[in-house]
């Protein structure tokens, strides 16, 4: 099954609403309805398409799994017996206002439906007591082994500081009894990407494959670093004596490290100093961002009055 891009094939964007996409499939079966486009096959290959792509999004459940893994991910996880799984023809297109819509539910049905998704000329095929989960589906890229079983979705927290370089977990979780693996955590990884561990997931019904593990990253706020994308930003404060001529701090990096930075003369409250090359490195091994260091200007709540005298006589001289 190729990857297939369910809002695209049905012309709506990822905010359609349930109406927006009801809509949409219903201009798209008045015109490529079988009984409108007899003996053309490539019209009965569009409303094949369409009708996938509308089972999926009008399901809320395979609609939200198709959100979060992608077309790649879903279609791994579904097969077209599971996409179709209670997709009534019959009532979704009478509704529409076609007559011959025939009762096409799953596990049997006759018309112009069984015939489309059992394949041409070969009319219906049915659930048997040998083979529970053969169905109409079986000529339209169904398969008939046991279903995949559940995907499990793995929530794992790591620190800024762990993903500078690529290092294992151990995790365990849950699968009717715990269950511990060994997971790469690649440096660099972002937050919210997963990570996938084929067959790692729930065992599959009637002998069907198991589902997949999937773990998802959670990377926790830094105490001092900020991440955006592969760059690091940090906040310092000076004093107005040292913005004004210059000075040298000291910082921390991501890896440990302390440096000697460089504050020019004349720096303003918000400025930007660069240490290239010290940010997160790319997932992948493709070089580093940078980091930034923010510059905040203290400014004293109080003074004493020598310091006070000190900022009178600098304010005459128009400081």
């Amino acid at each position: 099954m190729s990857n297939k891009d369910y809002y695209k094939i049905l012309g709506v964007g990822k905010s359609a609403s349930s109406q927006d996409i009801k809509k949409a499939y219903r201009k798209l079966a008045m015109k490529y309805h079988p009984d409108r486009n007899q003996e053309n096959k490539a019209a009965e290959e569009k409303f094949k398409e369409i009708s996938e792509a509308y089972a999926v999004l009008s399901d809320p459940e395979k609609k939200k799994q198709y959100d979060m893994f992608g077309a790649e991910g879903f279609q791994q996880r579904y097969s077209q017996e599971d996409i179709f799984r209670s997709f009534d023809f019959g009532d979704i297109l009478k509704e529409f206002g076609f007559g011959n819509a025939g009762s096409f539910k799953r596990g049997g049905g006759s018309g112009i439906f069984s015939h489309i998704f059992s394949g041409a000329g070969r009319g219906p095929s049915y659930r048997t007591k040998a083979d529970p989960y053969s169905s109409a589906f079986t000529g339209f890229g169904g398969r008939t082994g046991g279903l995949k079983g559940q995907d499990v979705i793995y929530e794992l927290p790591v620190h800024l500081d762990d993903i500078v370089k690529t290092h294992e977990k151990t995790i365990s979780y849950n699968l009717g009894g715990m269950q511990q693996i060994k997971v790469k955590i690649p440096a660099g990884i972002g937050d919210g990407k997963k990570l996938r561990l084929a067959g790692k997931g729930q065992p599959g019904p009637g002998g069907g494959s198991p589902g997949d593990l999937y773990i998802r990253v959670k990377v926790l706020n830094h105490p001092i670093f900020r991440r955006e994308g592969n760059d690091l930003y940090m906040d310092r404060e000076i004093k107005f004596s040292e913005a004004a001529i210059g000075t040298k701090i000291e910082v921390p990096t991501i890896d440990g490290k302390r440096l000697s930075l460089k504050i020019p003369a004349g720096s303003q409250g918000g400025s930007k100093l660069r240490l290239k090359g010290y940010g997160m490195p790319s997932m992948g091994g493709r070089g580093r961002g940078d980091a930034y260091v923010r510059i905040h200007i203290a400014v004293p709540k109080k003074l004493n009055s020598k310091q006070r005298a000190i900022v009178q006589e600098l304010k005459g001289l128009d400081l």
